[in-house]
């Protein structure tokens, strides 16, 4: 039986609505369906009168409702108390994108730190957007620091999640250089001669921005994938290399551009701007991130 079943059913049992509830736990309804019956499964009962509307609970739904209430609540202070004596009181968990991670958030938290930000610590998770967002959701982090664009949004509630911008980034597409400095592999490449691609997989976020990036481009490109990883720093070791072009994010690159090691692979057409959004739950109350959230609100 897992925790986020009882979390499921005691929104369902608030709600009494389906859709309402997979809304709130961030997840689709035909997911929260399966969820609520695993947990039928697991006690062996009908916990839910689906037959009438809006929905009710049935005896053994009851029952179980006053349990599991008492028995989350018992194991949330539990939580909370083992949390508070072992991670400092200025400790911030933080979740990003590896590129994040690497390229964009030591400097931000530097420049926090120098802004009098009471010499801010935060322990730092460089993981997959889902991942980030099911860890805000479920309080396993205080803040998610991601990639964001108007045509790619983040399925989270305005009610519960509020953000602020904290920078932007853009995606480029770089090669490493032939023997005159420039591209080896140069778009828009051709059928008869494809340009080596380093790609995302299609549902990590930046594989969604590098098709959007091919959705808007001037041209059809003609490209073909020889390497694919969620992880924008391998494909920069495996385009230093020399082994195609990828989409990177500038920051992520700038040394290497800088010193000749990659360039350009295109013209700006066929980059992307991305804002750097911060995320919090507007439940979460820790002090460290309340002060810093009313330092980055005030600047």
């Amino acid at each position: 039986m897992d925790i986020k079943w009882i979390e499921d059913f005691l929104s369902l049992a608030a709600t009494r609505n389906f859709s309402r509830s997979a809304d709130h736990r961030n997840v689709t309804q035909p997911a929260f369906s399966r969820r609520i019956r695993a947990l039928e499964a697991w006690t062996g009962a009908e916990l839910v009168d689906r037959s009438t509307y809006p929905l009710t609970l049935t005896v053994a739904g009851k029952l179980f409702n006053d349990a599991a209430s008492e028995a989350l609540k018992l194991l949330n202070d539990a939580r909370n108390q083992l949390r508070s004596e072992q991670t400092a009181h200025n400790m911030l968990r933080v979740t990003a994108g590896h590129s994040l991670a690497l390229s964009f958030f030591p400097e931000w938290l530097d420049g926090l730190n120098k802004g009098g930000a009471a010499d801010l610590s935060a322990r730092i998770t460089a993981t997959n957007i889902h991942d980030s967002v099911l860890a805000l959701s479920e309080g396993e982090c205080d803040l998610l620091l991601c990639f964001y664009h108007p045509q790619l949004p983040l399925l989270l509630n305005p009610d519960q999640y509020e953000y602020l911008t904290v920078g932007s980034e853009r995606v480029i597409p770089v090669s490493a250089p032939d023997k005159n400095d420039d591209a080896l592999f140069r778009l828009p490449g051709s059928k008869s001669k494809p340009t080596r691609l380093l790609a995302y997989p299609a549902t990590s976020f930046l594989g969604r921005v590098m098709e959007l990036i091919l959705a808007n481009a001037p041209q059809a490109p003609g490209l073909l994938t020889t390497y694919e990883s969620e992880m924008a720093e391998l494909l920069k070791r495996m385009a230093l290399n020399g082994h195609g072009m990828a989409w990177l994010p500038q920051r992520s690159v700038a040394e290497e551009l800088a010193n000749g090691k990659l360039v350009p692979a295109g013209s700006d057409t066929w980059s992307l701007e991305l804002e750097i959004r911060v995320y919090r739950s507007l439940q979460n109350k820790r002090p460290a991130l309340v002060k810093l959230w009313d330092k980055l609100t005030a600047s």
